[in-house]
């Protein structure tokens, strides 16, 4: 199990070695759907932020990852 883990860690590094951007970049653009989405879309989805959460917790680990590479 272990060696699947780390297959798969090392799959992901390689990666998003070469595209060090891309995770800020996918952060970003979710930030943006979440103000468009509050006004549109009715109910839980539009009132809690969703997007505007998980785009900053994505943002926020590639400028990590970004930085670690």
């Amino acid at each position: 199990m272990f060696q699947w883990m780390n297959r798969m860690i090392d799959r992901a590094s390689n990666y998003f070695s070469a595209r060090k951007g891309l995770l800020p970049i996918l952060g970003i653009l979710l930030i943006i759907a979440n103000f468009f989405v509050q006004f549109i879309v009715p109910g839980w989805f539009g009132a809690s932020n969703l997007l505007l959460h998980l785009g900053l917790v994505i943002a926020i680990f590639g400028l990590m990852l970004a930085w670690a590479l």
